[in-house]
């Protein structure tokens, strides 16, 4: 079944951040998924969603399975990659479970 990586990002330094986002999408496309949502327009419709946060980002990623969103998450080229965005935001980031019996991407 098809899974799907969710990051929420305040972005704090954009120089820092990309200098990150200059390798990752590659590694995503190695490993298997694909961006769904790429930061894009953000409206809030209720709930404690980082609003207060100047221009919110939210990606989503879509995966095969599991196993293959925790190999990209685990490879040692995205740990690499991920030391290139310390201290440019704040990061919050799930994996969740698609539909039993949905096409994976």
């Amino acid at each position: 079944m098809p899974c799907y990586m969710i990051v929420r990002a305040r972005i704090a330094d954009r120089e820092k951040f990309a200098r990150y986002t200059a390798v990752v999408p590659a590694l995503v496309q190695r490993f298997g998924g694909r961006y769904l949502v790429l930061g894009g327009a953000t409206t809030v419709l209720e709930g404690p969603w980082p609003a207060d946060a100047p221009e919110p980002k939210t990606v989503i990623s879509v995966w095969p399975d599991r196993a293959a969103a925790e190999a990209f998450w685990q490879s040692p080229e995205y740990r690499a990659a991920c030391e290139l965005r310390e201290g440019a935001g704040e990061f919050a980031i799930q994996l969740v479970d698609g539909l039993p019996g949905a096409p994976p991407p």
